[in-house]
């Protein structure tokens, strides 16, 4: 049953891909990375203080989507392979880096089974950005490829939305928990034919199953590998706008409460060292 739920997910996020990846200004606004060579990520630039100098670092980026923050980590110096489960993004993120003239490889894999197709132990860097984890059933699984990827002595940096947003309801008044803060195996089923980005059309693969893990589980999970943590850190802001009409857009590109912002969590950061 699981492999039916990413199917589905699969098939909404190739829509996805070719609308986020448009070159009329829409989506992702693509255009700027290609006409400026030194144009990075919202997201990239908001990890550069927890990310320090990658340059040099092998880095694998899990569930790379159309390969912005990608390129933008190329871009800082890594040498990086991107991954993800679309082949529509895949294909996008190819012809991104291509146009950028900026050296990324992609591979087209479930991030689950990220180690079969990648080379073992081989990454100084494992990267996750923001709105991945909630697309994976198993924390403890992932946990398990993560480790499997890293060099002794590599580094785990994962910056995502705080559980405990994922189990707010956006469509009730106030600040509202409604749905599972902790991993179950039953997913959540949403039909929705929008995207967080403003896009020419509406998606046609419109029904998606997502899963929440605790704080506790995903930093349990990572100790569990083997992995040493070494920076937690909660923040009062999200790269979209989450919780529609009740956030504010800040310069650097962050969306934060517009009442009250330091009233919860939005995203955190991870890092954590594999054992040498």
């Amino acid at each position: 049953m699981t492999s039916d739920y990413i199917d589905a997910n699969r098939a909404n996020w190739n829509e996805r891909a070719t609308l986020h990846a448009a070159r009329d200004g829409s989506g992702y606004g693509i255009a700027r990375y290609i006409d400026d060579a030194d144009a990075l990520s919202d997201v990239v630039r908001f990890d550069r203080p927890l990310l320090g100098d990658i340059s040099g670092k092998r880095t694998a980026h899990l569930q790379c989507h159309i390969g912005t923050d990608t390129l933008s980590l190329a871009r800082l110096g890594a040498t990086v392979t991107g991954l993800d489960f679309s082949e529509n993004a895949v294909a996008e993120a190819r012809r991104l880096a291509a146009d950028a003239g900026v050296d990324v490889e992609f591979v087209q894999a479930d991030v689950r089974d990220a180690a079969d197709v990648l080379p073992r132990g081989a990454f100084d860097l494992v990267y996750t950005g923001i709105g991945a984890l909630c697309w994976l059933p198993s924390i403890s699984e992932w946990a398990g490829v993560v480790a499997e990827l890293l060099a002794p002595g590599g580094t785990l940096h994962i910056r995502e939305g705080h559980p405990v947003l994922w189990a707010m309801n956006e469509d009730l008044p106030g600040l509202s928990l409604t749905f599972p803060y902790f991993e179950q195996t039953a997913p959540l089923e949403w039909d929705d034919d929008s995207t967080y980005v403003e896009v020419a059309a509406p998606l046609k693969s419109t029904r998606t199953y997502e899963w929440n893990h605790s704080l506790g589980e995903i930093v349990t999970a990572l100790l569990q590998r083997g992995l040493r943590l070494d920076t937690l850190v909660e923040h009062d802001s999200v790269p979209w706008e989450a919780l529609p009409g009740r956030m504010t857009l800040r310069p650097d590109g962050e969306y934060a409460l517009t009442e009250q912002p330091s009233v919860m969590p939005l995203s955190y950061t991870i890092r954590a060292t594999k054992g040498a």
